[in-house]
């Protein structure tokens, strides 16, 4: 798991580094050259959208995404744990259901109807894969903060 989370942090950074050079070159060409570019306003929409469907996914990993935790800080020991697995199960139910489910569906809606970006040329279902793919990550981290939960709750019991 931290091979993929590290991936996933170079992941995003490149595609903020090309957010950012994406509108840098916008400015220029708009500015500078009297000429803007009709490609980079699209590109940078849809970086964006990338960025952030995927970041939420990577907040969830690093417990950094918002929650309400006034409930889950008044708990401890054993009570703590099962909201805990309570909270990662109904995030994983979630983004089975919304996310890879309903994403998949809306990716493929789009494929079949060929649904092509106007300035990029790109299809549509190329932009909306991050749904499900987000939602598969989802899923993925939620798994994984279980089985940390489970880990940090029986050292905590072990000498029970």
């Amino acid at each position: 798991m931290a091979l993929l989370d590290k991936f996933f942090r170079y992941f995003l950074a490149a595609l903020m580094a090309l957010l950012v050079i994406s509108v840098t070159w916008q400015i220029l060409s708009r500015y500078l050259l009297a000429s803007p570019s009709h490609w980079t306003e699209e590109l940078a929409r849809f970086l964006l959208v990338w960025i952030g469907v995927l970041g939420a996914s990577y907040a969830y990993r690093v417990k950094m995404h918002l929650g309400i935790d006034l409930l889950a800080q008044s708990l401890e020991g054993p009570k703590a744990f099962v909201l805990d697995v309570v909270i990662n199960i109904a995030v994983a139910v979630f983004a089975i259901a919304v996310m890879v489910v309903g994403g998949s569906m809306l990716v493929s809606m789009t494929w079949e109807l060929n649904q092509i970006s106007p300035a990029l040329g790109i299809p549509m279902a190329t932009v909306y894969a991050v749904v499900p793919l987000s939602g598969v990550l989802i899923v993925l981290y939620a798994a994984a903060n279980t089985f940390d939960s489970w880990r940090e709750h029986a050292a905590a019991h072990s000498g029970d």
